[in-house]
């Protein structure tokens, strides 16, 4: 069953060296292995495979995020920012902002579109 399997994020981007550049010196991920036309990444315990496609940017909803634990989150966020990561604000019942944070429940998130037109966030729960 599929279940028993992990599963990888498959991400496309307009440009793969532009995605490159951004997951590894932006967001500080190892050089990843070419493979199947794309990047694979690893990230913790998974992995997620950057790939060029002309579809790139047509999903507006979240295609990955990051489960970053309770002390770590506001660090990594002010990190991305450090680094010139801008967040986005929505409106959406349920949630409340404090700048470009937003709280729902006992969660936090905040979320940015990279330059490679993929829709990310990091999350604590």
């Amino acid at each position: 069953m599929l279940s028993a399997y992990s599963p990888v994020p498959t991400l496309a981007v307009k440009d793969l060296a532009a995605a490159r550049s951004f997951y590894e010196e932006t967001l500080g991920f190892d050089s990843g292995r070419e493979e199947a036309g794309g990047i694979v990444y690893t990230a913790g315990s998974g992995q997620f495979l950057v790939y060029e496609s002309s579809y790139a940017g047509t999903n507006k909803a979240t295609a990955m995020a990051f489960e970053a634990p309770d002390g770590d989150f506001d660090t990594e966020v002010q990190n991305l920012r450090d680094k010139g990561v801008e967040f986005q604000t929505f409106d959406m019942e349920g949630i409340e902002w404090d700048g470009d944070v937003a709280t729902f429940g006992q969660a936090r998130a905040s979320g940015s579109t990279t330059p490679t037109a993929t829709s990310s966030a990091s999350a604590r729960r």
